[in-house]
């Protein structure tokens, strides 16, 4: 790069920071958010158990509610619960997804008592950020009522607590009261292929 590429480069940048900083100098507000990760590709939990991890960096008390997956062992619930459990509350509801456990009515219990162990632990303001995985899938098989969810967190949920939502089929009325919505598109997925879901990238 030619001295005088150097410094158009420069003068351009520059005038990027200019810009950029006044944008940010009106971002000033703080509010806990309602964040929805869906969508058919990957990524969704796993981006969520990102911002879990970066909260018990931080020494911020969380939790985890998962509505779906049963009790096979995930690397994060392992670590969590092995070395994080006094700031992370760890709470696995689910018996697995409703193709294997083929019964209804104890879906929706093990639904129902997955969303009022969240809503307890929301409730909760000591805790920064919970996360409710997999609630999508409960919500698209009206295991949970949806009027009920959106009302909580509009009325109970804390000004300061940040709830993360998973699973993919989020429900118009959810992401209407969300601040934050990310959807996972699917390009590619070994699974297509014949591979099978592997440790440290599903679990």
């Amino acid at each position: 790069m030619s001295n005088a590429d150097q410094e158009r480069h420069a003068i351009k940048m520059a005038k990027k920071k200019v810009a950029r900083d006044k944008i940010m100098a009106t971002k000033t507000d703080k509010k806990g958010l309602i964040i929805v990760n869906t969508g058919k590709g990957k990524g969704k939990s796993s981006a969520a158990f990102g911002m879990i991890f970066r909260c018990i960096a931080h020494d911020m008390k969380c939790g985890v509610v998962q509505f779906i997956k049963g009790g096979m062992s995930t690397g994060e619930r392992d670590l969590i619960l092995s070395k994080f459990n006094e700031i992370c509350a760890f709470h696995t509801m689910g018996e697995g997804f409703t193709w294997e456990t083929q019964d209804k009515t104890r879906d929706i219990e093990m639904a129902l008592a997955a969303w009022e162990k969240a809503k307890e632990l929301i409730r909760d303001t000591s805790n920064n950020m919970v996360l409710l995985d997999e609630i999508n899938i409960a919500l698209r098989y009206d295991y949970i009522d949806i009027n009920d969810v959106v009302e909580f967190l509009l009325n109970e949920k804390p000004d300061s607590t940040h709830v993360v939502m998973t699973g993919r089929n989020a429900k118009q009325d959810l992401i209407d009261i969300a601040d934050l919505v990310t959807e996972m598109e699917l390009i590619k997925h070994p699974f297509r292929s014949g591979i099978k879901a592997q440790i440290g990238v599903e679990f």
